[in-house]
């Protein structure tokens, strides 16, 4: 067990290599010049320019820019932000605490929706049941995000004045009124993750109640709620644990049309502020983040194999 943790850990440094050379390989992609934008109105002396240019390190082939950023990076330091001129550690860990908030109680509404219709589907395949679950299912894939937020601002903030509209409050300064500012859109981006949780559910029971393991605990007289609940379930969260770390990973990474309906200060806005800024710092840092925030969800998901899976420890 831990020789093969090692060795997952051990795989992690390439990977990380490997994202680091393309985020900062399709960040020169960009169109457009940084030192343009940041001149502002003194954009036409070539002075002002290339002084930009020599501070920023963008007169520097690009192979030397790279090595420098990686360098500083290894060592926690992620640059300055060229627009803010504030370290992008600080914008990260600023950001990061309220994108984990949204995420995790986005993640919660989906688990709690999308697992337990999944299950009830299966079992009930083809019945009014069955039918039931996949209309919800369907409905929360095919609605757009910003429809639903609207929808919800004007309901219960609007019509019934229940929640606040917009806006964040964090967590630790006021627990209630920071719930009441995000339940809105954690719910909104939680359905469509409910969604795509209850079909993959549903798919995994269904293969999982059609194998002879199944039938043979049937025969013996097994209960139902036994042979769901301890055999078929527990075969089938395999495949709906990956499906969760990812969908976990890319809530994590920013929902940018829910974050400015409800004008949420994530992860999300913090990276379209940057692009259309051309604050090339602020973008590597946040990439890379959640680049390192994927990579970590996918060894959980590979240790939680392990405790649903016990097979996958001898093997």
């Amino acid at each position: 067990m831990w020789a093969w943790l090692l060795r997952r850990l051990g795989q992690i440094i390439p990977t990380l290599i490997i994202l680091s050379f393309m985020i900062f390989g399709l960040q020169q992609l960009m169109p457009g010049d940084p030192a343009l934008i940041l001149a502002g109105e003194e954009r036409g002396d070539p002075l002002v320019l290339q002084q930009i240019r020599e501070e920023l390190k963008l007169d520097r082939p690009i192979i030397e820019q790279y090595l420098y950023w990686v360098g500083n990076v290894v060592q926690g330091d992620f640059g300055f932000s060229w627009r803010i001129r504030m370290p992008v550690t600080d914008l990260i860990l600023q950001k990061l605490p309220v994108t984990i908030q949204l995420a995790t109680m986005s993640f919660l509404i989906a688990i709690v929706i999308g697992v337990p219709l999944g299950i009830l589907s299966a079992v009930k395949r083809d019945t009014a049941t069955d039918w039931a679950a996949n209309g919800i299912a369907l409905f929360g894939i095919s609605t757009p995000n910003f429809w639903l937020g609207i929808m919800m601002i004007l309901l219960f903030s609007v019509e019934l004045g229940w929640l606040p509209p917009s806006g964040y409050v964090p967590l630790w300064e006021d627990p209630i009124q920071s719930l009441a500012t995000t339940i809105m859109p954690a719910f909104v981006l939680g359905t469509g993750v409910a969604s795509v949780l209850m079909r993959h559910t549903r798919a995994a029971m269904l293969t999982a109640l059609s194998q002879d393991y199944i039938r043979t605990a049937r025969a013996k007289g097994v209960a139902e709620k036994t042979v769901v609940r301890r055999h078929a379930l527990r075969n089938a969260l395999i495949p709906v644990v990956t499906l969760g770390t990812i969908e976990f990973g890319r809530l994590l990474a920013g929902a940018v049309l829910t974050e400015q309906i409800f004008t949420i200060p994530g992860f999300g806005k913090l990276v379209v502020d940057a692009v259309f800024n051309r604050d090339y710092p602020v973008v590597q840092g946040v990439v890379l983040a959640t680049a390192l925030i994927f990579v970590l969800l996918s060894l959980i998901a590979d240790i939680l194999y392990m405790a649903i899976n016990p097979r996958l420890r001898q093997a």
